[in-house]
């Protein structure tokens, strides 16, 4: 006689506890634990058939069969994790209101710690004894409290919480959890959108954004010359210093961090990564000696930190709405900061101290420019119009509500202005708009001199060439384009990273997080 256990549908328990997994949701452990009980009581049925083995292989046979269910089927099931099984439910249903930046109910989801706290009403949990615990009352029932926007936990995915809370609610999460690995640079099957460029002071040199990366050109379009993969996912501000041996990038990832980095221009080597804040950082300049970073943030702030350490040396909390760009003065003395609250403001750099709005407020300040050599800037908004004002205290301008630093103002854009450049001379500026446009005027009568139209959709970032009278935009099409100016002549056009067809995609590695 020879004993077998057949293999129901081919179906494979996990062969690290012949049975399976314990972190499947509620309905397919109980389908587990069905399918466990038909093996232990139809696997193990005994066919008789003809066997040229000793009499005695017959009954060490009947020993492992019956030895079988109980060592694959009666051990516990493994506890939940709550890296694996719990967080991945609330990134997907509960930390859009519930992160650092957006505290609905003073909760904050986004890590073990910040969750056991709870929020205004308390602790969210007590481990081991769900029934008890908050989070399962608002997450629970016919009608769940939460979450108030979406589609409620799935019976199974309540279930998993309870379960994991009445396992004693263990922290599992990995040190590694929130450190960024490098697997290998990003793959693009379409070219993203370039929200940032920047030329190096001797030109030679073009930094475009990317998607978790800055990458580094020739200036002319021949070539990639390196890629600067970091942790940000989103890239919004790229800055050389003034001797061009640094560079400067802000981005973050919403809603989790803001971040700067620091690359050696010309190792292509990181030097120093900053996180700042719980959302993105905007609106990076260097100071005139290279020694300070300045740079806006969603979180209204504008921070001042050392270039070469990191060391915080400036928090500025006046502006009421997120911050989008900052400007040192020439003597860097002083910054001027502007964001969705209509003002630039001035700051005073040693002290952090407010010193005063130079500009009447008209529009949400979406793009700022300081003159090369004289403290003018120029600055676009979303009522379309471009404006050149004088970095000074705006005497008088409560009183009598006057807009006395204003030095000229352009002609209304298509659109909001996305973007604003000065050239090398400061003899004209250059506005790129939502609707594709970039016009080019001069600084002294305000006449346009040039307009390009080869761009298609918004232009987010435009930069003079140094050296050249050619200027480099890029924006929502993904394409970096070079003009000659003031005549308007497209020199060269490049997708700025490397595209990959659609089956090289689909097995290429990334970079993750």
């Amino acid at each position: 006689m020879e004993i077998s256990i057949p293999v129901l549908n081919q179906v494979r328990p996990d062969r690290r506890t012949l049975c399976f997994p314990s972190t499947l949701p509620a309905s397919q452990e109980a389908g587990g634990a069905r399918l466990g009980r038909a093996l232990i009581f139809r696997g193990c049925a005994i066919r008789a058939r003809r066997s040229l083995a000793p009499p005695f292989m017959v009954p060490m046979r009947l020993l492992m069969c019956a030895l079988f269910p109980i060592i694959g089927f009666t051990n516990e099931a493994k506890p939940l994790s709550y890296y694996h099984d719990v967080v991945p439910i609330l990134k997907q249903s509960c930390t859009g209101c519930h992160h650092p930046a957006k505290l609905k109910g003073e909760l904050d989801l986004t890590t073990y710690g910040a969750f056991q706290k709870g929020g205004k009403h308390g602790p969210a949990f007590k481990p081991g004894q769900p029934d008890q615990s908050r989070v399962i009352e608002e997450i629970s029932g016919e009608e769940p409290n939460m979450p108030k926007e979406g589609d409620p936990l799935t019976k199974d995915e309540v279930a998993l919480i309870e379960r994991w809370i009445k396992e004693g609610a263990k922290d599992d999460t990995p040190p590694e959890a929130n450190s960024f690995k490098l697997i290998a640079p990003p793959v693009y099957a379409v070219l993203p959108v370039i929200s940032a460029i920047a030329l190096s002071p001797d030109g030679n040199t073009l930094a475009v954004s990317g998607y978790h990366e800055v990458l580094l050109h020739k200036s002319d379009g021949s070539g990639i010359i390196a890629r600067l993969v970091g942790e940000s996912t989103r890239v919004e501000s790229v800055v050389f210093s003034p001797d061009g041996k640094r560079l400067a990038v802000g981005g973050g990832a919403p809603a989790r961090f803001g971040e700067i980095q620091i690359w050696d221009v010309e190792s292509h080597q990181e030097s120093h990564s900053f996180k700042v804040g719980n959302d993105s950082v905007y609106g990076v300049s260097f100071s005139p000696d290279g020694e300070l970073i300045a740079f806006g943030s969603a979180d209204k702030t504008v921070r001042i930190i050392s270039a070469n350490d990191g060391r915080e040396t400036m928090k500025f909390d006046n502006h009421s709405d997120w911050v989008l760009a900052t400007a040192f003065t020439v003597d860097g003395k002083r910054l001027l900061s502007g964001g969705r609250d209509r003002a630039m403001k001035l700051i005073n750099v040693a002290n952090g101290q407010f010193i005063d709005d130079i500009n009447k407020l008209l529009e949400s300040v979406l793009c700022m420019a300081r003159h090369p050599t004289q403290d003018l800037v120029a600055y676009g908004g979303d009522l379309g119009r471009p404006r050149i004002y004088r970095i000074s205290e705006n005497q008088g301008r409560t009183a009598a509500n006057n807009d006395v630093n204003m030095i000229r103002e352009f002609e209304r854009q298509p659109g909001p202005v996305c973007s604003i450049a000065y050239s090398p001379d400061g003899n004209s500026i250059a506005v790129g708009n939502v609707d594709g446009e970039v016009r080019i005027y001069k600084t002294a009568d305000g006449s346009r001199s040039a307009t390009l139209k080869e761009n298609q959709g918004a232009v987010f970032a435009l930069k003079f060439h140094p050296t050249k009278n050619q200027l480099v935009t890029g924006g929502y099409d993904g394409k970096v384009r070079v003009f000659d100016v003031p005549e308007g002549k497209l020199v060269t056009a490049f997708d700025p990273v490397p595209i990959r067809t659609a089956d090289k995609v689909a097995s290429a590695p990334v970079a993750s997080n």
